[in-house]
């Protein structure tokens, strides 16, 4: 499902509001997120998160509450990478080709017997992770194909019995933490290829009635014990984890339908947290309330993302071309400077963005993907102070603009270049200097008298309103951002 950018989740401009810098720091004693103020007089209103915070008497936007994985380094990174990898490279037609096409266990066989991906290097996959300017990535340990990328004691159906002959986890974890990346495993609930996993409506053979009557009997406990064994793999062998990505509970879409009890939830939940105390877990346990972070698919949200009235960590996750998986013929592809606008709307309602990348069969990112990639590294080399660190502003931003801020320093991204002028209401008297963030040249500002008549050049304006004097030719960049300094 898609959707277009929705606008900025913002307030109303009757009242002239000073935004704080909302960033974390890491409580090791409570592990979670305390929001403090880096400027002013402000003051936080109760305990670190979920309230309301006051500044001279004026009530502040709330937070999202505590979590009990450490999210402080998560919403202040802001963009990461996700990797889907396994057998389906080899159909190249989606990650989801054996449930959609209904091929049987040993009609896919051929892409095990087959699985060689001899140009795999992760040290390269994570050099171009850190060059687009991502700060974390999570990778596909097993989809719901069943294929699992590292040595698991626990089944036979791994990348060490194919023709690649090796783990092709730990070298992955080793490379992205040399180049100081944060590391996280996307983990499959589902698996069609275990003998103990439940037919049900989303099963690759859902329709193969003669299966059906053959495997009536599996008993959904011994693919729980299955589960279960494979996480504690996964958060033992591999050091420390920072986020464990599950997908995906399904209890009402369909018959047989699964969710936390079929997967144990509960206990899987209290294994994670016990294994690895900081580690961030998403929302797709089927278990409400109790995830770190919520991870709208395939969509933009309109705001700030709330559970219950209340604003949570979130964390957009978006496809290149629309599939997660390789899909050699999807030509579907979003241009670099969409994706850059999906960064930006996302980090300007408080949220993170988990861009894809599907490797193919020979193990690597495919031309176009990675000359996406450097595209994106390039806007934000120069752009990366408007993204780390950063978050939603309290102030309204022109038409077709974003804004972020860090501290006393707002950020304006403009996706449409305006002719000559943008126009900030309310914020006369308050900006101490103004500059293209891509190149440090000034931005001139100017205030205009309200009471002037508008005549040839001379405009007139609103009172209160600060106009920005742009150049008329547009910066070559993927999208211009002003970098704005606030008065104290």
């Amino acid at each position: 499902m898609r959707q277009s950018i929705g606008a900025l989740f913002s307030l109303s401009r009757d009242r002239w509001r000073m935004s704080p810098t909302r960033f974390c720091d890491r409580q090791r004693s409570a592990r979670i997120a305390a929001v403090w103020w880096s400027w002013g007089t402000s003051r936080v209103a109760g305990t670190a998160c979920g309230v309301l915070r006051e500044r001279w008497g004026q009530t502040m936007v709330p937070q999202p509450a505590p979590t009990a994985g450490d999210t402080a380094w998560f919403v202040h990174d802001r963009f990461g990478l996700f990797i889907h990898w396994g057998l389906y490279a080899l159909p190249a037609r989606h990650e989801w080709v054996k449930q959609r096409e209904r091929i049987r266990d040993e009609e896919y066989q051929p892409y095990f017997d087959h699985f060689e991906p001899d140009l795999y290097d992760p040290v390269a996959w994570a050099r171009a992770t850190k060059a687009a300017g991502m700060r974390y990535v999570v990778l596909t340990t097993k989809h719901h194909e069943g294929f699992c990328l590292w040595d698991s004691a626990l089944t036979d159906y791994k990348a060490p019995n194919t023709p690649i002959g090796k783990d092709l986890l730990r070298p992955f974890v080793e490379a992205f933490r040399a180049e100081g990346l944060r590391v996280g495993f996307y983990h499959s609930l589902i698996d069609w290829h275990h003998p103990a996993f439940p037919v049900d409506g989303v099963h690759s053979q859902r329709d193969d009635e003669a299966f059906k009557a053959a495997h009536a009997g599996r008993d959904i406990a011994r693919y729980r014990e299955y589960l279960h064994g494979q996480v504690r793999e996964l958060l033992t062998d591999y050091g420390p984890i920072d986020i464990i990505w599950f997908d995906f509970s399904y209890p009402d879409r369909t018959w047989g339908g699964k969710g936390r009890d079929d997967w144990g939830s509960e206990a899987l939940l209290k294994l994670v947290r016990e294994l690895q105390p900081g580690i961030i877990v998403n929302d797709r346990l089927d278990l409400p309330g109790s995830a770190d972070i919520l991870t709208p698919e395939q969509y933009q949200p309109r705001g700030w993302m709330e559970r219950d009235g209340q604003p949570v960590v979130w964390e957009a996750c978006q496809t290149l071309n629309g599939s997660w998986g390789y899909d050699r013929d999807n030509l579907d592809w979003k241009t670099p400077d969409l994706l850059v606008r999906l960064l930006i709307d996302s980090v300007a309602k408080g949220g993170n963005l988990l861009l894809n990348v599907g490797p193919n069969g020979r193990g690597e990112f495919e031309p176009r993907a990675a000359a996406t990639l450097a595209a994106i590294g390039a806007w934000t080399r120069l752009h990366g102070r408007a993204i780390y660190g950063c978050t939603a502003s309290d102030f309204t931003p022109p038409p077709d603009c974003r804004f972020t801020q860090h501290g006393n320093r707002l950020y304006l991204h403009l996706f449409a270049w305006p002719f000559r002028h943008v126009h900030l209401d309310g914020f006369a008297g308050r900006v101490a200097y103004a500059q293209l963030l891509s190149d440090a040249s000034e931005i001139k500002l100017r205030e205009n008298d309200p009471h002037q008549q508008a005549q040839n050049t001379a405009m007139r304006e609103v009172a209160g309103t600060l106009t920005l004097e742009l150049p008329i030719v547009r910066p070559d960049v993927l999208v211009p951002v002003i970098e704005i300094f606030l008065k104290d």
